[in-house]
């Protein structure tokens, strides 16, 4: 069975910290096995006393998990799922976390396969959000990122809000991201069951009828079970849309007995040869992609090489 991983993000005193308690203690009277990885900007760790004894715990201090420290991301979450293994893994961000760099930092190509990525839950400050034009541009783009990659918004502080600025909030939420439910609270009081019934980000396994996805951005993993054309397989990105954001992984091509890792980040392929056999797995993340179509594609590129090799 998969882990589920809940990544948390949000601005410094949005709520984060506070959802993560509500949450654990939830996950504890369920009786479920829980890992936490916490992630702050400097060298000494905050809010880790909010984590009771027994649950597994990894810290990430001195940078954020999408840029500075993201190799040590790998790393971590590796060493939870053997030696925790644990059913549910809460990711709690920096405020300075850009949502789909995160989810690049989570997703390796070792371990995606065991991974459900449920979902990305923001948390808001009401009375932050109805002032963020005093942010400079670039806070007030990361917040928009935040929310708009959100499969859950949580605006807080709602005592704090007349009923018109209630309705400002929802509304403008909505209009930003139309597919993410929005709960308007006080001290990050949410329903578990809420999480729950998230869609998951992980598309892997879809083999339903074409439908409208519920979250705009997701991730997809395609494991390769033989060689590729290198021309072929470059033929494939060039007709990717933008809004794939991120490719990872191994991929062994026809001319090579060994795999090259493969990484793929607004438009630019970058290759190198490993020294080993590793799971020949490519991690996607992108936004309102039919991954199926995508699974065809890297489908009938194994077909082309296996037709030509019996040719």
């Amino acid at each position: 069975m998969k882990t589920e991983v809940y990544i948390l993000s949000g601005f410094l005193g949005s709520g984060k910290t506070t959802l993560l308690k509500r949450l654990l203690e939830a996950e504890r009277n369920a009786s479920r096995k829980v890992a936490v990885m916490m992630n702050e900007l400097g060298k000494v760790s905050i809010d880790s006393n909010a984590i009771e004894e027994d649950v597994a715990l990894k810290e990430l201090l001195g940078g954020c998990i999408c840029c500075t420290i993201q190799g040590q991301v790998e790393a971590q979450i590796q060493g939870l799922l053997m030696d925790a293994k644990p059913e549910v893994i809460y990711i709690e961000t920096t405020g300075a976390a850009h949502p789909v760099e995160v989810l690049d930092a989570v997703l390796s190509p070792l371990f995606a396969e065991k991974l459900n990525v449920k979902g990305i839950i923001t948390t808001i400050d009401g009375q932050r959000w109805l002032q963020r034009k005093s942010l400079s541009p670039q806070l007030q783009q990361l917040v928009l990122e935040q929310t708009r990659s959100a499969s859950l918004v949580i605006v807080n502080k709602m005592d704090e809000l007349s009923d018109s600025e209630q309705a400002k909030i929802s509304y403008e939420i909505q209009s930003i991201n139309p597919n993410a439910k929005c709960v308007l609270t006080t001290f990050s009081s949410v329903s578990i069951k809420l999480l729950k019934n998230e869609q998951s980000f992980d598309q892997q396994t879809i083999e339903r009828p074409k439908k409208k996805e519920t979250t705009t951005l997701s991730t997809f993993v395609y494991q390769f079970k033989s060689a590729i054309s290198q021309t072929d397989f470059e033929d494939f990105l060039r007709g990717l849309p933008d809004s794939i954001y991120r490719i990872k992984g191994y991929v062994k091509f026809n001319h090579s007995s060994l795999p090259y890792l493969f990484q793929f980040s607004y438009g630019m392929p970058l290759y190198m040869k490993e020294d080993m056999n590793l799971p020949l797995n490519l991690v996607f993340i992108g936004e309102n992609i039919d991954w199926n179509e995508i699974s065809s594609s890297l489908k009938s590129l194994e077909r082309t090489v296996d037709r030509g090799t019996n040719q």
